[in-house]
């Protein structure tokens, strides 16, 4: 095996896990909340203070459209919006209370999901995972941040 065949695995492997994360978070991610919204409070929750554009283009959403999404969260009190401490012209977005407890709630459920199916798995071999995952961890987290695609 080589770094080639490393790649190539980690290319099937991962959007496979990443499907099933996603299937579990919507499942889980409350009732009445589109998945642009729980997206939303994802997005939030590892950006606190983000600005609309900013949510706007990790959603791949245009602005007009973004704000009504965030007009709903709003009014269902799941995020905030307040001025920017450093530019008083810039609105910024947060999550609530409540937004926080609707998200930990869906992910406290898919990681419960999660260990389940990682049971089948017997010890040794989970190790073995957990050690691989903090490897990838290491490496990609000191990867360089690039445009999506």
């Amino acid at each position: 095996m080589n770094a080639t065949d490393c790649a190539q695995a980690v290319l099937e492997v991962v959007p496979l896990v990443m499907r099933t994360i996603r299937t579990e978070m919507r499942r889980y991610r409350g009732p009445g909340l589109a998945v642009p919204q729980f997206r939303v409070l994802a997005y939030l929750n590892d950006n606190e203070g983000a600005s609309l554009s900013d949510v706007a283009e990790h959603l791949g959403l245009r602005l007009p459209s973004m704000s009504t999404l965030v007009a709903g969260l709003v009014e269902r009190k799941l995020v905030t919006r307040g001025p920017s401490a450093v530019d008083r012209r810039r609105i910024t977005l947060a999550l609530t209370a409540r937004g926080r407890s609707t998200l930990a709630a869906a992910r406290e459920a898919t990681q419960k999901r999660l260990a389940e199916r990682l049971e089948a798995l017997p010890a040794g071999e989970q190790e073995t995972v957990m050690a691989a995952l903090h490897k990838l961890r290491t490496i990609f987290a000191s990867a360089p941040s690039e445009p999506q695609v």
